[in-house]
């Protein structure tokens, strides 16, 4: 029913684009057909990339991917300018009813025309930066977060945090050795990978992780599963990782000492794992654990923080939301997920997000840069 809706809406949304950009610019004959089989071709590549490219090599499916997510990008900031420039065409409307012509056309044409090129040459502007900043690779954000119970001797400590690399058709084994390269030059005391690292099997995709094995830090790299470790099989990526020298926190956790100070590093499966019948479990990860200690718990989804809220966790991190990665869209994750990216309070419980170091779909972020974030724990 879902896929339904959302195919059926996609399709209405496509004839009010075809409406606007071609059947308002064009006449009948051989460039209105040519328009159209394009259209239809877009559209098919963007289905497929949907329904096949976690599922094919990546070999093969770069092939769809690459049109098919550009074309789902393009057509949102289409859809955005088209609906933005309805406004100067309705108070136009009288003066294109004319029958002066302008240029040789139609005062109704010349304006179709018009807001069509400034709608195209808007959305292929605005995709064009995106793509250059989702290709370029993460930077490095350093955020220092007081725990009002860590311990003074573990206070320094680092964590390197990356989340949302979705390594599949359109990001292999180099963008995870450049994030592999980026973290190990932070030397950080940790590194916690917040979910989404994967959108394929591991048949498909273990070479592309590969170069996790050489991650480098102090006590270890620790890993909890995301939304799309289940779209992708997430018990043989909980199996796998592990060969890399990566720790699944399952809803358990673990105690890390530092310079003789002691806090508590915690995991949980993601918010949707009850759909695979593999719950989230805030209270189990954290049962039996010394409250006069300070626990970060390591959760895909910011959502879940009202279950850290009321575990009394310190310090919960988070991914999934790519900081809304092409603006507009951050005011629909924010309405979901109560939080975009950065550093926020609730109740007695801190939550940071990152806006994650790669993408999901269109290699596109605007408003959004990728980032990996190492976080550093101060005592009061």
């Amino acid at each position: 029913m879902f896929l339904l809706v959302v195919g059926g809406g996609l399709a209405l949304l496509h004839i009010y684009i075809w409406k606007r950009l071609v059947r308002d610019t064009t006449s009948p004959g051989l460039v209105r057909r040519v328009a159209a089989v394009a259209l239809i071709l877009l559209v098919a590549f963007m289905i497929a990339a949907f329904v096949f490219g976690t599922q094919a090599d990546p070999a093969v499916a770069q092939w769809f991917a690459w049109p098919g997510y550009l074309w789902l990008a393009l057509f949102y900031y289409l859809m955005l300018a088209t609906l933005v420039l309805e406004v100067p065409r309705l108070f136009l409307r009288k003066w294109a009813k004319s029958d002066e012509p302008i240029a040789g056309v139609s005062r109704r044409v010349f304006l179709a025309r018009g807001t069509a090129a400034i709608a195209g040459a808007a959305a292929v502007g605005i995709v064009g930066y995106g793509t250059t900043v989702a290709m370029g690779g993460p930077s490095v954000t350093r955020v220092p977060i007081t725990l009002r119970r860590l311990d003074p001797r573990a206070s320094g400590f680092r964590i390197a945090l990356i989340s949302d690399v979705h390594l599949g058709p359109l990001l292999g084994r180099s963008f995870t050795q450049r994030v592999v390269d980026l973290v190990n030059e932070q030397r950080p005391d940790a590194v916690a990978i917040v979910g989404d690292l994967v959108d394929g099997s591991v048949e498909h995709l273990a070479e592309a992780a590969e170069p996790l094995r050489d991650l480098r830090s102090t006590h270890g790299t620790f890993f909890v599963t995301g939304n799309h470790e289940y779209y992708s099989g997430y018990t043989e990526w909980v199996d796998h990782v592990p060969t890399l020298g990566i720790r699944p926190l399952r809803n358990e956790r673990v105690s890390i000492t530092h310079h003789g100070g002691t806090f508590d590093l915690a995991g949980v499966n993601d918010a949707t794992a009850y759909q695979w019948q593999d719950d989230a479990d805030v209270g189990k990860a954290l049962r039996g654990r010394d409250p006069a200690r300070a626990v970060v718990l390591l959760a895909h989804q910011p959502v879940d923080v009202q279950d850290a809220v009321d575990h009394d966790v310190d310090l919960q991190l988070s991914g999934h939301t790519h900081g809304g990665q092409i603006t507009p869209f951050e005011l629909l994750v924010s309405l979901q997920q109560g939080a975009v990216a950065g550093l926020s309070q609730h109740g007695n419980t801190q939550l940071y997000v990152t806006r994650g170091a790669g993408f999901w779909g269109p290699p596109v972020r605007v408003g959004a840069p990728p980032d990996i974030t190492v976080v550093e724990l101060r005592a009061p």
